[in-house]
């Protein structure tokens, strides 16, 4: 794992921004057509970071997806962890994070975002704490201020999550809850079962 993050960073996150291609996925994707003509794009999502992600919102975190194109792949996946995705016109991601920052009613210095890459340098530039996954460009290494020791699709997500709330001093009680929680009979019906 990476080196602990600084807690007066950790302190005064309200909003945390996630990129899609290349840090809650390894970046590939597969794409096709069905006999019919309709486009198939399929992307492989780390399960761990869909826990991390869930523990961000129980932990009062306002989360968004944020990418650079369009795809049902992650449309899908951000409905699957209940929070907000958005697309970026055209890859100009600055201007669809200004719109979630100013939802959340927070300011930049107040963002943590995610990434990986050359288009979401305008994003790690703005935000309080701009964080890169371990095989991030290094443009965009260089702008971060912390860096995860796993890959973007293996797990850098769920290390940035626990990163960021055992700094917060929130962890421990999330994870204690979670057990709790799991130690009971399960509702009849629980769409939030799987993360």
């Amino acid at each position: 794992m990476a080196e602990p993050l600084p807690a007066e960073l950790a302190q005064r996150v309200r909003c945390v921004i996630l990129d899609v291609d290349g840090v809650m996925t390894d970046g590939g994707i597969y794409t096709g057509v069905t006999e019919s003509g309709e486009p198939v794009e399929l992307k492989r999502f780390e399960i761990t970071d869909g826990l991390g992600t869930k523990m961000l919102v129980w932990a009062g975190l306002q989360v968004f997806i944020l990418s650079g194109r369009h795809s049902q792949a992650n449309h899908r996946r951000a409905a699957e962890l209940s929070i907000e995705y958005r697309e970026a016109p055209g890859g100009y991601k600055r201007v669809a994070a200004d719109e979630l920052v100013a939802k959340a009613g927070c300011n930049w210095n107040e963002v943590a975002c995610i990434c990986d890459d050359l288009a979401d340098l305008p994003i790690l530039e703005a935000a309080g704490l701009p964080v890169a996954v371990a095989n991030a460009v290094p443009e965009v290494r260089a702008v971060a201020k912390w860096v995860t020791s796993r890959r973007g699709g293996d797990g850098a997500v769920r290390e940035f999550a626990e990163a960021l709330l055992r700094a917060r001093g929130q962890w421990n009680t999330l994870v204690a809850q979670y057990r709790e929680q799991r130690s009971s009979a399960p509702p009849a019906h629980n769409p939030d079962a799987k993360a």
